[in-house]
């Protein structure tokens, strides 16, 4: 019985070990057939798929930005101006040590709270592969302390890039504008194929508006890396290619003139060609230095900006809104010729002030004691108040807001190429009703018959309405960039056309244009003509900052500076052949014959007697 046992036992055993050796080969033999079908899938079927994907971790794309156009002035002068810079950019995903790496280059270059905050919110907007700038324009002490230790600093690259820099600093900051680093809102709505690699955008003036142009076409260039991500060998180059270059029509040195002669006051200069719509000079009073916006500007800094009651931020010039004073006259002067048939002979008493039928209230006359019995050239030369209060009344504000609005363009923006000019008001009774909630009274339109009350305007508007008036009615569009330069050349033509309405009489202009001469021979511009050597046409005007009341009188020492009268003077030049029209606002100047007119006069002979044939 035991050896059948035993038997029985050993056949079970070798049985179990055969089907155990049967399975195992199974499996083996699964296992190889699995592992061949996948070797011709990747051989085969996915090879180009996986061979891209092992390319891609070994070549890469580098962007390579373009040279940002230049600006030049009308006679070549760079405005903004580019500059070889190095600068320490970190490519985040070769960091190994983010903590250490930030310590080291800390100790290195001293970089500040604000530097290192600014730095991780570029990071934050950027893809791991693209470079992140650190620290701009660093000088060459700093690279040769950072580029010894780039061995041991991974991640960090020293890059020597193009550095925008504005060599006139105040002088064209409002004009210019200034390029600073992009912020995430910009960079969602930015091309990224366009943007890859540049850091900078143009924030305000030219800079913002022709900014497409000024930009350029990113290029890219493929290189072979190691490992650690650091280039191997290049493999091919896409050539970026520069912005466009801009030749503006300002001419900087008539830019210095003008802020020169504006001295201590607040205020803007504008300068136009009326013949084709350059615009000569754009002055802006304070300004302020945009190169510190360009690597970013201190919190701190940027604050007292803000806060700084001259408001150096603002740009006056096609910003700043303000009553236009008496400089309204000579239109509204026209207005008169033209829709009531005034005769420039009709004489209006001036007692010193004027009454409308029922009302005992006295508008005043800036003469207390009148100037008598008043015709249009006497009421332009001597800027009698009372004239144009009747002559307002008699057009009524429907037909004195057409005219001033279409004609002259006030109270509307003028086009000029550069973002954020206000329109101003030129009133009407529409317009009260929708904006102020109320009807209109015949009080505002005597008000606005001497460009005061609801009346405002810019700098730039009334250079330009004065341009249309010193081209007898035909007007053009201010225009900054005259030409465009990129591989080819560009002029940008300016035809001038009517301003609209039928044409006035020739009669009525040789009216308005020898009253105009008259108030810089004699009238209340006169301090402006001695050695004269052209004949300019011109007005005055001083824009009351607060009303006085009834009874009372305007004593200018007795008021603070913040509230006094703003000078205004329009004026263009020859009156027979124009070739420069001026606008002057001086804030808190006084009367405008004394301080804007001797302003405008700087800017009038350095145009026509030492920069012209």
């Amino acid at each position: 019985m035991s050896e059948n046992l035993s038997i029985r036992d050993d056949f079970r055993e070798n049985r179990l070990f055969l089907n155990r050796i049967i399975a195992s080969v199974a499996v083996m033999l699964l296992a190889v057939v699995a592992l061949v079908v996948r070797l011709v899938y990747l051989q085969i079927a996915g090879h180009e798929q996986y061979a891209s994907l092992s390319r891609e971790n070994q070549i890469k794309i580098a962007p390579l930005p373009p040279n940002r156009g230049m600006i030049y002035d009308r006679n070549g002068e760079p405005l903004a101006d580019n500059v070889v810079t190095f600068n320490l950019e970190i490519v985040p995903e070769q960091v190994e040590d983010w903590p250490r790496l930030l310590e080291q280059l800390t100790e290195v270059l001293d970089l500040s709270p604000s530097e290192l905050r600014q730095f991780h919110a570029q990071r934050a907007m950027r893809k791991p592969f693209e470079s992140v700038p650190l620290r701009l324009g660093l000088s060459e002490e700093q690279a040769a302390r950072v580029a010894v230790r780039l061995p041991w600093l991974s991640g960090a690259e020293i890059h020597t890039r193009m550095m925008r820099t504005y060599p006139y600093r105040e002088l064209t900051a409002h004009v210019v504008g200034y390029i600073a680093r992009i912020n995430d809102k910009e960079l969602a709505s930015l091309d990224p194929a366009q943007y890859r690699g540049s850091f900078f955008i143009g924030k305000s003036g030219l800079e913002k508006s022709y900014e497409t142009l000024l930009h350029g076409l990113t290029g890219h260039e493929e290189y072979e890396a190691n490992v650690r991500g650091r280039m191997v060998r290049r493999l091919g180059r896409h050539e970026p290619v520069s912005g466009t270059d801009l030749f503006l029509s300002l001419d900087i040195r008539l830019q210095q003139t003008a802020m020169d002669a504006l001295g201590e006051y607040h205020g803007a200069v504008v300068a136009i060609d009326p013949r084709n719509g350059d615009v000569l000079a754009l002055a802006s009073k304070p300004s302020y230095d945009p190169d510190p916006f360009i690597q970013g500007i201190s919190r701190e800094r940027y604050a007292a900006l803000q806060q700084d009651e001259a408001r150096p931020l603002y740009d006056r010039a096609t910003r700043g809104t303000y009553p236009p004073g008496s400089t309204v006259k000579p239109f509204e002067a026209l207005a008169g010729l033209e829709l009531l048939g005034l005769s420039p002979a009709h004489r209006v008493a001036c007692p010193g002030y004027f009454r409308l039928p029922g009302s005992r209230h006295q508008y005043r006359d800036w003469a207390h004691g009148g100037h008598g019995p008043t015709d249009m050239r006497l009421s332009i030369v001597q800027s009698c108040d009372v004239y144009y209060y009747d002559l307002a009344t008699r057009l009524g504000i429907r037909r004195l807001h057409d005219f001033m609005h279409g004609r002259f363009g006030l109270g509307q923006v003028t086009g000029l190429d550069i973002a954020g000019e206000k329109a101003g008001i030129y009133p009407s009774e529409e317009w009260k009703r929708k904006y102020r909630k109320a009807e209109w009274r015949a009080g505002d339109t005597v008000i606005a018959g001497i460009g005061q009350g609801f009346v405002t305007v810019t700098p730039l508007q009334m250079a330009r309405a004065t341009a249309v008036l010193a081209n007898r009615g035909l007007a053009v569009e201010p225009r900054l960039v005259k030409r465009i330069k990129a591989g080819w050349e560009v002029e940008h033509p300016y035809p001038r056309s009517p301003a609209g309405g039928r044409p006035i009489d020739p009669g009525h202009w040789d009216t308005v244009v020898g009253a105009m001469v008259d108030v810089v021979q004699r009238g209340t511009a006169r301090r402006i003509a001695a050695g004269l050597s052209y004949r300019m046409a011109g007005k005055t005007g001083t824009a009351q900052v607060f009303s006085v009341a009834q009874g009372k009188s305007y004593k200018s020492m007795r008021v603070t500076q913040s509230l006094r009268d703003h000078a205004w003077f329009i004026a263009f030049a020859p009156a027979e052949a124009p070739r420069i029209a001026v606008a002057v606002l001086a804030e808190n100047a006084g009367h405008g014959g004394t301080v804007a007119a001797p302003i405008a006069r700087r800017v009038i002979d350095q145009y026509l007697l030492q920069d012209q044939p």
